[in-house]
C-alpha cells in the first residue's frame, strides 16, 4: 500500500476498535482516539504517528487482519486519495455506511428508522477533477494524495463511467499544452451525450497559437467544449445531458450528481415522497434533476443561486414536450430564503442544498404549513441539524434512505420525508 514515507520517530502496536465516519480505523487509547487510515475493526496493527497530525497515524503493518479484509482492486489505492475504502468486504462496508446516518441522527436526538443503503454506483463516476503540476520539469497529472497537495500520477481509474474513457489521456495532453508551473492546474471533466465537457482552472491567458493547439486536441479527444474558468474557449458540440423527458445543455463547470444511477435513485425517492402533490417547489434546484422529472405530473417552481444553472433549466423546460409549467428563478436561498408566506400554497417542498445545509431555509419551512417536505442531503451532519429544526417546528421525520453513489468513500447521501403533524 503505497504512501509517502514520513520522517517520524517511534512505532506502536494498536488494536483497532471500529471504522470511523471518515473511513479510518479508530483505536481507543488512554491518551485519546487514534485514527489509522486503511485499518479495520478488530485488527492488530503497527503504526507510526503522522507529523503534525495529532491523533492520526500511518499504517505500517497488519499483524492480525480482520476476516472482513479483502484485496483492493486498484493499483493506486493507498497512494491516491480518491478512495478511502476498497479493502473491506462489501456487506460490512454497506452496514458501516448506513450506520453513519443512524449515528448522526441519534446524536441529534432524532428518532427514525433508516432504510437499507441503496447502491447507486451504477456505471461509475461521470465527472472528475484531475490536477496537473510540473515539479522540476516533470509533469504530473492525476489525483491528490491523502491529506496532501502532492499529485499522484494515474493512468487509469476503475471507478469511472466508461463515458469518461480517454479523459485522463486528454487531461494529460491539455496539461502539456498549458504548461502548469508551481500552481496546480485543475481540469474538470464531465461526460455528456456529445463528448467530454472540460473546464480548466488556474491556467494563464490563452494566446491565439495556444487556442489553435487546444482546438486540435479537442478534435483528437472528442471534447464537446473547453472553457477556462467558465469562459468559453472553444465548442465542437453543445454538451448535453438528458433529464427525464428534457435535454439540457450544461453550463460550464456545472454541478451534477456523481453518477447517473445516483441521480436516478435520488429522483425516484423524491418522486415517491412527493406523491400526488399538485404544487411543488424545488429549492436549491441546480440544473433541475428533480424539477424536470416532477414536471411530468405537476407544475414546479424552482430556485437556485446559480443563475447559469437556472437559465439552463428553464431553457430545457421550455423546449421539452409533455411537461407541466416550470418557473425557474435565480435566488440566494442562504441570504434570502423563501419565506413561510411565499410557500403557503405549496403541497410539497424539496430542498437539496450544498454540503453546508440549509439552516435559514429550514427555519422558514418549519414556520410554514407545507404538508410534505423532502430533504436531499450529501452531509448527514448538516441534514441532522436541519432536520432538528423541522422536527422542533412541528414535522415528523417519516423516512430516511441512505444512497451510496460515492462507493469506496466515506461520503453518503440521503433522502428524507417530513410530514406536518400539527
Amino acid at each position: 500500500m503505497a504512501e509517502p514515507r514520513l520522517q517520524t520517530g517511534g512505532t506502536k502496536r494498536l488494536t483497532i476498535d471500529h471504522v470511523g465516519h471518515r473511513g479510518d480505523g479508530v483505536a481507543l487509547t488512554d491518551s485519546g482516539n487514534v485514527h489509522v487510515p486503511y485499518a479495520l475493526g478488530g485488527e492488530t496493527v503497527e503504526i507510526e504517528p503522522f507529523d503534525g497530525h495529532a491523533g492520526r497515524a500511518r499504517l505500517l503493518r497488519i499483524e492480525a487482519a480482520s476476516p472482513d479484509r479483502i484485496a483492493p482492486f486498484c493499483s493506486h489505492f493507498g497512494a491516491c486519495g480518491g478512495c478511502a475504502i476498497q479493502h473491506w468486504r462489501p456487506e460490512a462496508y454497506r452496514a458501516w455506511k448506513r450506520r453513519i446516518v443512524i449515528d448522526t441522527l441519534a446524536q441529534a436526538r432524532i428518532d427514525c428508522d433508516v432504510d437499507e443503503l441503496i447502491d447507486a454506483h451504477g456505471a461509475g463516476r461521470r465527472r472528475i477533477t484531475l490536477h496537473a503540476r510540473s515539479d522540476g520539469g516533470k509533469l504530473r497529472v492525476g489525483f491528490a494524495a491523502p491529506n496532501s497537495h502532492a499529485i499522484v500520477p494515474i493512468d487509469a481509474c476503475p471507478v469511472l463511467d466508461p463515458a469518461l474513457h480517454g479523459a485522463i489521456d486528454a487531461a494529460r495532453e491539455l496539461a502539456v499544452a498549458l504548461k502548469p508551473a508551481n500552481k496546480p492546474l485543475d481540469i474538470q471533466m464531465t461526460a455528456t451525450r456529445n463528448g467530454l465537457d472540460v473546464d480548466v482552472r488556474s491556467s494563464g491567458q490563452l494566446p491565439p497559437a495556444l487556442i489553435a493547439t487546444l482546438s486540435r486536441l479537442a478534435e483528437a479527444h472528442r471534447l464537446a467544449r473547453l472553457t477556462r474558468h467558465g469562459e468559453l474557449v472553444l465548442m465542437r458540440a453543445a454538451p448535453m445531458i438528458e433529464i427525464g423527458a428534457a435535454r439540457l445543455v450544461l453550463p460550464p463547470g456545472s454541478f451534477l450528481q456523481a453518477t447517473v444511477a445516483g441521480e436516478e435513485a435520488l429522483a425516484a425517492l423524491v418522486a415517491v415522497h412527493c406523491g400526488k402533490a399538485r404544487r411543488i417547489v424545488d429549492l436549491f434546484c441546480g440544473v433541475g434533476p428533480f424539477a424536470l422529472r416532477l414536471a411530468m405530473r405537476a407544475p414546479v417552481a424552482a430556485f437556485d443561486s446559480n443563475a447559469a444553472a437556472v437559465t439552463a433549466l428553464q431553457k430545457a423546460a421550455d423546449t421539452a414536450s409533455r411537461l407541466k409549467p416550470i418557473k425557474a428563478e435565480s435566488r440566494d436561498l442562504f441570504r434570502r430564503p423563501l419565506m413561510a408566506q411565499e410557500l403557503r400554497d405549496i403541497d410539497a417542498a424539496i430542498f437539496d442544498p450544498p454540503r453546508q445545509g440549509a439552516e435559514a431555509q429550514s427555519k422558514q419551512l418549519a414556520a410554514g404549513r407545507i404538508p410534505v417536505i423532502v430533504a436531499v442531503s450529501c452531509s448527514a451532519a448538516t441534514f441532522a441539524r436541519d432536520a432538528r429544526i423541522l422536527v422542533d417546528g412541528g414535522y415528523s421525520l417519516e423516512a430516511v434512505t441512505p444512497v451510496d453513489q460515492f462507493r469506496h468513500s466515506a461520503h453518503v447521501e440521503l433522502v428524507a420525508k417530513f410530514v406536518r403533524r400539527r
